[in-house]
């Protein structure tokens, strides 16, 4: 139902998309701006959406009339998309993916102004909204963010004290202790990977920061040689993951997870842990009342690091919401939009943090104030030349095939060892970081 990062296959893709020509050409579309008049709003626009389960329960349909009643002469229709990376990624290779969409994860910065009309200028927009830097390409800012989220394990509090864990693991170790815990003394599975449905494990590269609580993580991968090197973040983040695998503290068969059954396996207490965003929360809750659970019993905890003794979250935001260039209807994909993200109230239903710059936090993350945990916003004036050496060195740093070789080597299904991974790792982005130059 989340959005998933795509690795070599997804870059190739999309640079097909610029070779044959399936996007417009975003420096001639125009800017999409806000309408003045909403009255004189008209057309008819298509809504591709990740979030199939409110296409399934009726809320986009109540989002919808919510919208007309600003904009009555605009008729609003909807897609949800389970596999929304792949699915959009093949309509990109035509104009017809929609008119209002999530910017998919697998196209680079730079090609954004083929596909995408231009919003407004940064220098306006980044004023009301957060995020506005993800999305930024010469000074024109091509996608708004609905949430941001914080990035941390969302886990079954009832579960955890039954295993003794009572506060949040500060360490590595502690993490893996406290899993060791939970399966020698519950029944619970203590960590769940997610590994089949794929997206959900590119959460870990969304941990980027949070072990250095350095906001410029990301931009220094421009120039770290070695990302992989001990000390770094990603080593320390992909070191966890691995070591969860190898000690067995994950599910037995990871080719038989199930993204939609994972959200009842924690409410209801058969699983105890996955690492995903802060927007997860509210879906674990409402799993667990529908399962006979108690929502309470869901909690959120950050990465298991400290720096000074405090603990850090990265704060991203989700996907972005974006107008195609093709679109015979920018005016009222851009009115969508807007009033989506301001007037919606999706993000507060959801528990997660409003790009709206101001607003309060939710309800799920107070227990982050209490503990002062550091929300880092990441930093990305460089996330173009990051996204260059990634493509050139096939890395894929949040895709999924990435995180997925690691299970499988931790679990003994693929060949060598971590020290491996790490060394082709890092051997791939340096080279590409001078073929980039």
């Amino acid at each position: 139902m989340r959005g998933t990062r795509v690795v070599a296959a997804g870059i190739a893709l999309v640079l097909g998309l610029t070779a044959c020509g399936g996007g417009g050409d975003g420096e001639k579309a125009g800017v999409a701006a806000v309408p003045n008049d909403p009255a004189k709003v008209t057309g008819t626009i298509t809504v591709l959406t990740n979030r199939t389960d409110q296409v399934q329960d009726g809320t986009t349909e109540k989002y919808a009339a919510e919208f007309n009643k600003v904009y009555p002469n605009v008729t609003v229709k909807f897609q949800g998309l389970t596999d929304y990376e792949g699915d959009v990624k093949i309509r990109m290779n035509s104009k017809n993916y929609g008119d209002v969409l999530l910017i998919p994860n697998s196209v680079p910065l730079s090609q954004y102004p083929s596909f995408f009309s231009p919003l407004g200028p940064v220098s306006e927009l980044s004023g009301k909204y957060d995020f506005t830097d993800r999305a930024t390409v010469g000074g024109q800012v091509y996608g708004i963010a609905n949430i941001g989220t914080a990035n941390g394990f969302v886990y079954n509090k009832a579960v955890w004290e039954r295993a003794g864990v009572t506060g949040w693991p500060k360490t590595p170790q502690e993490f893996v202790d406290a899993l060791k815990a939970i399966g020698e003394k519950t029944d619970a599975t203590p960590y769940y990977t997610n590994y089949h449905d794929g997206w959900p494990l590119t959460n870990w590269g969304n941990a980027l920061g949070s072990p250095s609580c350095d906001p410029a993580a990301n931009d220094k991968l421009a120039e770290t040689k070695e990302p992989w090197a001990p000390g770094q973040d990603l080593n320390v983040v992909d070191t966890l993951l691995h070591d969860i695998v190898r000690n067995k503290l994950s599910e037995e068969d990871p080719n038989t997870t199930n993204w939609e059954n994972s959200k009842n396996l924690i409410g209801t207490g058969k699983v105890a842990t996955m690492w995903l965003g802060s927007w997860a929360v509210v879906q674990m809750k409402e799993a667990a009342q529908k399962a006979g659970g108690d929502p309470d019993d869901i909690g959120f905890m950050p990465f298991p690091a400290q720096v000074d003794g405090t603990f850090c979250s990265v704060v991203r935001p989700d996907y972005q919401y974006a107008v195609n260039v093709n679109s015979q209807a920018k005016e009222a994909a851009r009115a969508w939009i807007e009033w989506f993200v301001n007037s919606s109230g999706d993000a507060q239903k959801s528990l997660s943090i409003s790009s709206v710059k101001g607003s309060p936090l939710p309800e799920s993350l107070q227990p982050f104030q209490e503990a002062k945990v550091k929300f880092v916003h990441m930093g990305f004036a460089k996330n173009a030349l990051v996204n260059d050496i990634d493509k050139a060195s096939e890395v894929g740093l949040n895709a999924q095939e990435y995180r997925q070789r690691i299970v499988d080597v931790a679990r003994g299904a693929a060949e060598g060892d971590l020290g491996g991974v790490f060394a082709d790792l890092n051997m791939r982005w340096s080279d590409a970081q001078a073929t980039i130059g």
